[in-house]
């Protein structure tokens, strides 16, 4: 007999597909959200969490999933509506970083995915640990399964390394991809760079 709390896995995957509908309301139109697509608003999202290096066009379509035209559209048509600037990326002349405008962050405050957030900060703090690890997990897998790469931050990846690099600077993390110095703030970030690393060493610099 199946157990009353049981959910099975096609069951789980459509919740969690339901809950991003939900989040987005379809077929609501007064909200100041709606002036944006789902699209657009991933591509905020994202360039609000990523670090230097990961906001450019083609580290947003490899986290997206999608093609460099496609984000390129979605890049553009947000430049165009005044959200998001481009610059010379750090270290690479033809390449463009993206940053958010005053306009988009204030635009972010209607993020129809602060419902989820808060939703999930009701949950206890074990409960957020088990769910957090267990997306991971199913994230790992389909990325490997479709030959994708994982995005994650500083804190689980194998390119972190700690020590006393800079002291006066209170910056005790440093990355051994692109060489720089980390504060605690890098260490949230998305990053294009991300390699996870096993589970010992991501526990090992998470506590430094």
């Amino acid at each position: 007999m199946v157990s009353q709390t049981e959910i099975g896995p096609e069951m789980l995957v459509e919740m969690l597909l339901h809950l991003g509908r939900l989040a987005y309301g379809e077929g609501k139109t007064t909200s100041p959200s709606s002036t944006l697509s789902t699209a657009q608003w991933t591509a905020l999202r994202y360039l609000h969490k990523a670090n230097g290096f990961s906001r450019t066009p083609s580290a947003f379509a490899k986290f997206h999933g999608t093609t460099r035209g496609t984000a390129s559209q979605t890049i553009r048509s947000l430049v165009k509506q005044g959200f998001l600037t481009q610059s010379r990326a750090a270290g690479d002349g033809r390449g463009r970083q993206l940053d958010l405008t005053e306009k988009a962050k204030a635009m972010r405050l209607c993020d129809p995915f602060e419902a989820v957030v808060r939703a999930a900060g009701d949950l206890p703090p074990a409960a957020r640990r088990q769910f957090g690890n267990s997306l991971t997990q199913v994230l790992n897998c389909v990325a490997r399964e479709k030959g994708a790469r994982p995005f994650g931050t500083c804190t689980s990846c194998a390119y972190l390394e700690c020590g006393d690099f800079d002291p006066k600077a209170h910056k005790t993390y440093a990355c051994r991809i692109t060489k720089n110095l980390l504060d605690t703030e890098d260490l949230e970030q998305l990053c294009v760079n991300f390699q996870r690393a096993e589970p010992s060493a991501a526990a090992r610099a998470a506590t430094q």
